[in-house]
């Protein structure tokens, strides 16, 4: 029996590409086939889930098909690539490492490398999938040859949970709540919503708080920042609240007035089409994958200044007919989105691979990937500090007699 098993750096709980990939394996083990998740790390909570990366070694087969979710280069994906497995990869998109650039420059070196590093597996792959089509047209510029959209169809099964009732009791109260749900870090452009929220506080209404919910650790020194403009504006009531359970984030869309966002960068967001499903009025800057995640629904801006999308939010908050149009809009929306044949699509993709003839197999070298990270450290030379790339000798000198 052909196994498809799955490889990734790291299956996290409740974030987008977790649920894909559990409902990835859900779909292939009722189709009849093998399917297991190689990993390098797991949350506690999903580890009994998953194998260890280096185990794949001994279930490799040549006429397995590795679905491989490539994110920022990893120990897990540089075993998957010299393996003699089929392989298809998975692409969620990496952030343009600029954002991170004087706010984490560990990420921004990670982002920068990680997407020289995808351009590798160009060759290796029967298929490059995009989570979304702004996805696969990235994976076009990028050099792969044959791409398609998996599309994302969001479990919403997280969101049916008894809402955390502390939540509820501290933030139901009467106040209008400014939500926005996503990782506290800087493509996000959290500072945009901050500096939104003071302007409808301040000019439209002083009874609103802003609700920041999700991950902070890893950008400690952004999110400081993040504290620092709100005191200096000051813009009461920001609550960085941080990562929450799923009672914890049900409770937060069931208080929330409209979920605001302002993310430059997005490969699909997730957190706007639960926002939709859970009925709060969605307004959002029009921005990459954005627009096709929205279907028309929500509200779109493409203006950053404060007091124009302050204006748009009191509009929203104060107008119960247009939340209700709004509303309706969005769960057709929703409607659309889970009408997608995920299991079909995917099963489609699959047998498309195994009918066609495979990809190359790469010839690895024992030294390949050290040859590839050096390449990697002279194209940061001549791009960021010509002046020392311009020192470099252009072949090696002669040997002496």
């Amino acid at each position: 029996m052909i196994g498809i098993h799955q490889v990734l750096a790291t299956l996290g709980y409740g974030d987008a590409i977790g649920h894909e990939v559990l409902g990835i394996q859900r779909v292939l083990q009722g189709a009849g086939y093998r399917s297991e998740i190689f990993v390098e790390t797991a949350d506690d909570r999903l580890e009994p889930l998953t194998r260890d990366y280096r185990e794949l070694i001994d279930v490799s087969r040549p006429d397995n098909l590795l679905l491989h979710h490539f994110s920022l280069g990893s120990k897990a994906s540089r075993t998957a690539y010299a393996l003699p497995d089929r392989m298809a990869l998975i692409y969620h998109n990496i952030t343009p490492p600029e954002y991170f650039v004087g706010v984490h420059r560990t990420l921004a070196r990670q982002c920068f490398r990680g997407r020289r590093e995808l351009k590798a597996y160009a060759g290796r792959c029967d298929l490059a999938l995009g989570d979304s089509e702004f996805n696969r047209r990235d994976l076009e510029t990028l050099g792969f040859p044959r791409t398609a959209v998996l599309p994302v169809v969001p479990d919403f099964s997280h969101l049916e949970r008894t809402p955390n009732a502390l939540v509820a009791r501290e933030f139901d109260d009467g106040w209008t709540n400014v939500l926005f749900v996503g990782r506290m870090i800087a493509n996000k452009k959290i500072e945009d919503l901050v500096r939104f929220f003071h302007a409808y506080q301040t000019f439209f209404n002083p009874r609103s708080r802003l609700l920041l919910v999700g991950a902070q650790s890893g950008f400690e020194r952004y999110v400081a920042a993040l504290h620092q403009l709100a005191a200096a504006l000051g813009a009461g009531h920001v609550h960085f609240i941080g990562h929450v359970s799923d009672e914890e984030l049900v409770a937060f869309y069931d208080v929330a007035d409209v979920f605001l966002c302002a993310s430059e960068h997005e490969g699909f967001c997730v957190p706007i089409v639960e926002a939709f499903y859970k009925q709060v009025p969605v307004i959002a800057y029009a921005a990459t994958a954005v627009p096709a995640t929205m279907d028309g629904a929500g509200v779109l801006f493409d203006d950053k200044e404060p007091m124009h999308v302050a204006a748009l939010i009191d509009a929203v908050v104060s107008n119960l007919s247009l939340q209700d149009a709004i509303v309706a809009a969005q769960l057709a929306a929703v409607g659309r989105l889970r009408s997608r044949d995920f299991g079909g699509t995917l099963l489609r993709l699959i047998d498309r691979m195994l009918g066609c003839p495979r990809a190359a197999l790469p010839r690895i070298a024992f030294d390949f990937w050290q040859q590839f990270d050096a390449a990697q450290e002279l194209e940061e030379l001549r791009l960021y500090r010509p002046s020392i790339d311009k020192a470099l000798p252009l072949e090696a000198p002669p040997e002496a007699p």
